[in-house]
């Protein structure tokens, strides 16, 4: 099935997150609670609520998109390159400007959107922020109603699972497997809440975040059992 799937036709995404706010006295106390609550079986007796934050990126609830990532293929004759863009800034407008793409280039039936770990993770945190700002949900994020294969969704962690539901694989360790050069060689998901915060880098979020995107469409060519995309291919736009 995945060698049938016309290369071109898919949106290669991935996302940053942190927390919606630099530190947990900056939420309202109801914010607080319903935070402290959230947490309590992650935290157990081991943190409180406010040393927990850090992680708060991780929840839609309580987290926001830094930047979006995305990366496409295109061929022409024998030649093909992948091409990165990257959507950052506030993030009501990052999120408008992401669905704009998706409207315009990769909302026909024969499109998909594809990540590592995305059914779980990018593609709701996406759609859950999209409407807590009242942006309406492009098609290819509309899940109500649709059966199974009708969800426009590819996502290389279920592929590389073949079935099995107890199994995660993180993408570093599959491009080490593959032999496919590391996303992870600056910064970490786990360091991007610092380096926004309190570095202020964005640009260094955004080249992680694409290299991510890279990583996951170099990983479906090696699950095709295709050649690896060189570095001449890789156009960022």
């Amino acid at each position: 099935m995945l060698h049938r799937l016309h290369l071109e036709n898919i949106l290669f995404l991935d996302i940053e997150t942190v927390p919606e706010f630099e530190t947990y006295k900056e939420l309202s106390p109801i914010k607080q609670k319903l935070f402290t609550d959230k947490t309590q079986y992650q935290r157990k007796d081991e943190y409180t609520a406010e040393e927990f934050y850090d992680r708060a990126g991780i929840w839609a609830e309580f987290g926001k998109i830094v930047c979006i990532s995305v990366g496409y293929f295109n061929f022409k004759g024998n030649e093909r390159t992948f091409r990165t863009t990257s959507f950052f800034g506030e993030e009501v407008d990052l999120l408008k400007r992401f669905k704009l793409l998706v409207e315009d280039y990769f909302s026909q039936p024969q499109h998909l959107i594809c990540g590592h770990n995305a059914k779980e993770f990018d593609f709701p945190y996406i759609a859950r922020r999209m409407l807590i700002h009242g942006i309406s949900l492009p098609e290819q994020l509309q899940l109500f109603g649709k059966k199974p294969w009708e969800i426009p969704h590819l996502d290389t962690l279920e592929l590389w699972k073949f079935g099995d539901y107890k199994h995660y694989t993180s993408l570093k360790l599959l491009t080490e497997l593959f032999n496919i050069p590391s996303p992870k060689d600056d910064i970490d998901g786990s360091q991007v809440r610092d380096v926004f915060y309190n570095e202020k880098d964005i640009d260094r979020i955004v080249t992680y975040c694409e290299k991510d995107v890279i990583a996951v469409a170099q990983l479906v060519l090696k699950l095709r059992q295709e050649d690896l995309l060189e570095d001449h291919e890789l156009i960022s736009v």
